[in-house]
């Protein structure tokens, strides 16, 4: 799913209305090689423009995610920096429908003079860019190109280039009838135009910035199917339904998100979506900036988070599944364990039938069995013997695999507990660098698991080598007021929970689930503190996604760390549940 047209046009005019417009830009970062993130000073506080020219996710929206920025800023951005820094924001325009959006700004050169600079945005697919851009005229026909994130040479484009020192030309544009100023009779002709085609494809063709969702949910308001062709539809229930579409755009949009049944982002739209009843689930947003920052961070942070972490998260899923087919293994050993009290019984009633063998007794001697009865039960038993060895060799035999077993069975026991152990570990570590949100975290989890043994030393344990400064807690202020602390990982629950809380502040952490330590900064916290802080451990954990997930809590001075246990494990009494179901709406509130 792309942005559209119409979608940007909302976006846009929401941007004006939170004040962008004469604000100044205060800060200009470039956390990766196609995104740009713009600082505004506003008279309400400070606001973030994310602009990406991603192919995949290609976008311009007001941002509120935490993004890293490189140590050393690369240099479209310094460029930035030079030209727009300290500038003045006076318009932003989009030419109709088109994907294509530009933010005026005044600025000043080195030497104090005025500079009118555009920074313009083509969302594009493959072909989106950012690009800067100077008014070399007077009324601003002529926009000289200073530099782009992305240049385009001949060997690139043989229709349109993108490089320093050219003048700025559009990209090439079919025309188009516009949502918000068409008339009934050009819809009509244009869909004879279009007369064979199914209708939502005729509607992509008429109109100019819409996207596939939109012209299916349009075919099925009007129609109430969303494969009828074109030939076969009233314009005038088009027509009714797209005039309430022009009242959405201009002052009553209905941004929705469809998530699908694994609640991953599917889709977006300006209008409620009816088409697909209850396959899908369709969530409202009051706000359309909220709503594409959501959508492309969160279907964007999968594949960050395998590019960051992909041969680390691999060769932790390796070692779980090993450990986990070992302890398959050894539970089937321990199974048979259970045979070992069979063979201590044998070798007593060998030994209790001493007597019936005779030293001259040939038969006796050469026999594979003995028939013996059972003194606890009267019944006759068959046991089978050596022939090679006497009677008594035989019993100590039987005794000897007895005493093996029983040997076995507690060495297979504590094996198995030292793998559950390790699962446990292995678990909160994949769910740890699951849900880090920064390499600096993930760098924090990647030297624990050099310390832990599970991945090879690097230049990160390397005498010498520079110790990263350690990442802080996650901060959450509760509706009374409360501080709230959660840890990002292992090393940081230790020293969160064992070092800097006090005895009788409140830990909690899901019950069963890999996840955080969570402490509240008071000692006799309100019912509802502890019911958010509750709900924050468990969206903190594996069961963020499940309902009525049980959260332990105690105080601090009861949980403690036993002799030799790995990062984060930690054992705790005197504890009470909570039932909880996890709101990421919550969290994303109660977070500082």
């Amino acid at each position: 799913m792309s942005l559209d047209g119409a979608f940007l046009h909302i976006v846009k005019t929401e941007m004006k209305g939170e004040g962008l417009i004469n604000s100044r830009v205060d800060k200009i970062h470039q956390p990766s090689r196609e995104e740009i993130i713009l600082s505004f000073h506003t008279k309400s506080g400070s606001q973030k423009l994310l602009i990406s020219a991603n192919p995949s996710s290609a976008r311009v929206c007001l941002t509120s995610k935490p993004i890293e920025n490189p140590p050393t800023p690369p240099m479209f951005c310094q460029l930035m920096r030079k030209k727009l820094g300290g500038g003045r924001l006076l318009e932003i325009e989009q030419d109709g429908f088109e994907r294509i959006i530009s933010f005026k700004f005044l600025c000043y050169n080195e030497i104090g003079d005025e500079e009118k600079i555009i920074l313009t945005v083509e969302i594009m697919g493959r072909s989106s860019n950012i690009i800067l851009l100077k008014d070399v005229s007077e009324n601003g026909e002529e926009l000289k190109v200073i530099d782009a994130i992305k240049r385009i040479t001949d060997e690139v484009s043989s229709v349109r280039r993108v490089l320093p020192g050219l003048i700025y030309q559009l990209p090439p544009r079919e025309k188009r009838l516009n949502l918000l100023d068409f008339k009934q009779d050009e819809l009509e002709q244009a869909l004879q135009n279009h007369a064979s085609l199914r209708l939502d494809k005729a509607l992509i063709k008429i109109f100019e910035g819409i996207c596939p969702l939109f012209a299916r949910e349009t075919a099925f308001r009007a129609t109430g199917y969303t494969d009828i062709i074109a030939s076969e539809v009233s314009v005038e229930k088009l027509n009714e339904f797209l005039t309430r579409v022009k009242i959405a755009l201009t002052s009553a949009p209905e941004p929705v998100m469809l998530i699908d049944d694994e609640k991953k982002p599917f889709d977006f739209t300006f209008i409620n979506i009816k088409q697909y009843g209850d396959i899908m689930n369709v969530i409202p947003y009051q706000s359309a900036n909220e709503l594409v920052d959501n959508f492309f961070y969160e279907r964007a942070d999968a594949n960050r988070k395998i590019q960051r972490s992909g041969s680390m998260l691999k060769t932790l899923n390796n070692r779980y599944e090993r450990v986990l087919r070992k302890i398959d293994a050894r539970r089937s050993e321990l199974d048979a364990c259970a045979e070992r009290e069979k063979f201590r019984k044998w070798g007593d009633l060998i030994n209790a039938n001493l007597y019936t063998f005779k030293n001259d007794d040939k038969s006796q001697k050469d026999a594979n069995f003995i028939i013996a009865e059972d003194y606890e039960t009267g019944e006759e038993v068959r046991i089978p013997l050596e022939p090679k060895l006497s009677p008594a060799k035989n019993a100590q035999k039987y005794y000897a695999e007895y005493k093996k077993l029983q040997n076995a069975e507690k060495t297979l026991t504590g094996l198995i507990k030292d793998g559950e152990n390790e699962l446990v570990y292995l678990d909160s570590v994949i769910d740890s660098a699951n849900r880090a949100a920064t390499d600096a975290e993930l760098l924090e989890i990647k030297r624990e698991l050099i310390e832990t043994g599970y991945l090879g030393s690097s230049k990160l344990t390397k005498k010498g080598a520079k110790q990263e400064k350690a990442s802080e807690p996650l901060k959450f202020v509760s509706s009374d007021n409360t501080m709230i602390l959660v840890g990002r990982n292992n090393r940081q629950n230790d020293i969160l929970t064992l070092k800097t809380s006090k005895p009788r502040e409140i830990w909690l952490h899901a019950q069963n689930y890999a996840g955080s330590h969570v402490i509240i900064k008071n000692e006799k916290p309100s019912e509802q503190t502890l019911e958010e802080a509750a709900q924050i451990a468990a969206f903190c954990s594996k069961a963020k996604n499940s309902s009525r997930v049980p959260v332990d809590y105690t105080e601090v001075r009861y949980v403690k760390k036993p002799i030799g246990a790995k990062p984060g494990m930690v054992i705790f009494t005197n504890n009470k549940t909570l039932y909880v179901t996890p709101s990421e709406e919550l969290y994303n509130r109660l977070r500082m």
